[in-house]
């Protein structure tokens, strides 16, 4: 039987990057910049989405990189500097 639309083609092969950008968000949001990892977790959910994956690691990027600007912000208010404090 005949479907009135034919399926969609398939993605081009070759430029799913999901898990890179998943896993470099959770890295620099833990280690050094936190807007970083939200923009990394933010185009590996773009690039889930396009290709039909799990957005997982995108989501745990960009929480990983609220957490770490939250905690960056709670330490500064609370006077705690890593160089001033030796």
């Amino acid at each position: 039987m005949n479907a009135p639309y034919p399926p969609p083609p398939p993605p081009p092969a070759g430029r799913d990057r999901t898990t890179l950008w998943g896993v470099l968000g959770i890295v620099t949001g833990l280690l050094c910049c936190g807007i970083l990892g939200i923009v990394f977790g933010w185009l590996s959910i773009r690039d889930a989405r396009r290709y039909g994956k799990s957005p997982v690691l995108g989501w745990v990027a960009i929480a990983v990189g609220v957490l770490n600007i939250v905690g960056s912000l709670i330490l500064r208010a609370a006077g705690y500097h890593p160089y001033w404090n030796r």
